[in-house]
């Protein structure tokens, strides 16, 4: 079995910045890592090699410094890796960079199976898996918490809101997958020591036969115009001695203004 998985490097949770002029993120001087569900579907994908044998291939998009994470990825014991690194991909909304990442799949395919994180943390959206799987005309399940596969077909269960759905789905497809999928392995120093001398593929936009236009800030449907912090203010008044009784009485009043009493 052949499966691709989609990776991300992401800043860690509490280093998020934003351009509030271009409304896009500042990667620079953040301290970066994989996308933690992407862990949980290279897991899931390990897992399948080891039952059906086959290769695990991993892919992501972003700058030169990505190349970081592919290792770590290769170092858990990925097959190979490819970076889709081009200035012309800076900015990319989800759409944009599934197209992008949709045609490397198509370039390094076929796959019988595509795997992905259910979201990044920095964007949120859990757009990209099922956008590439549209632009592949590939059937697509998302919220996968637990995965099999007999070689024809991959048998899921998905964590919804009103509860487990099962699934039986025909390969190739694509599944993006939860954090209770597995527990992602750590990586061995025999996996640092390879991931350290694997030669990583770069594709920029032209080797991807996608134009400048397509691609990027250019070619993305959506932008971030504006960007608000929001302010938190506390306002609290203080009552002491013998204010206590007019104390109790205001907090009387302010829950009777909330529809609490």
């Amino acid at each position: 079995m052949k499966t691709a998985v989609l990776i991300k490097q992401v800043p860690d949770s509490d280093e998020v910045k934003m351009d509030p002029e271009k409304g896009t993120m500042i990667r620079d001087g953040a301290g970066n890592i994989v996308n933690p569900l992407d862990l949980n579907a290279l897991e899931a994908a390990l897992s399948l090699r080891g039952e059906h044998g086959g290769s695990v291939t991993a892919v992501s998009m972003g700058p030169p410094q990505a190349d970081i994470a592919l290792r770590e990825v290769l170092a858990l014991g990925a097959d190979e890796a490819y970076l889709l690194s081009d200035r012309f991909f800076a900015g990319a909304d989800s759409w944009g960079t599934s197209l992008t990442l949709a045609m490397a799949l198509g370039r390094l395919g076929p796959f019988d199976l595509v795997l992905a994180g259910g979201k990044a943390t920095d964007g949120e959206t859990g757009q990209v898996g099922p956008e590439v799987a549209a632009i592949m005309g590939l059937p697509c399940s998302t919220y996968v918490s637990s995965l099999s596969c007999d070689g024809k077909y991959a048998f899921v269960r998905r964590t919804v809101e009103d509860g487990i759905e099962t699934q039986k789905i025909k390969l190739p497809c694509l599944i993006t997958v939860l954090n209770d999928m597995n527990e992602p392995a750590m990586p061995t120093l025999r996996g640092k020591k390879k991931a350290r001398r694997a030669a990583i593929g770069v594709f920029g936009a032209a080797e991807l036969g996608l134009a400048k236009e397509d691609v990027g800030l250019a070619g993305s449907p959506t932008r971030v115009v504006r960007i608000n912090h929001p302010k938190i203010a506390r306002r609290t008044e203080f009552y002491r001695g013998r204010e206590l009784d007019a104390g109790f009485e205001r907090v009387v009043e302010v829950l009777r203004e909330l529809a609490l009493l």
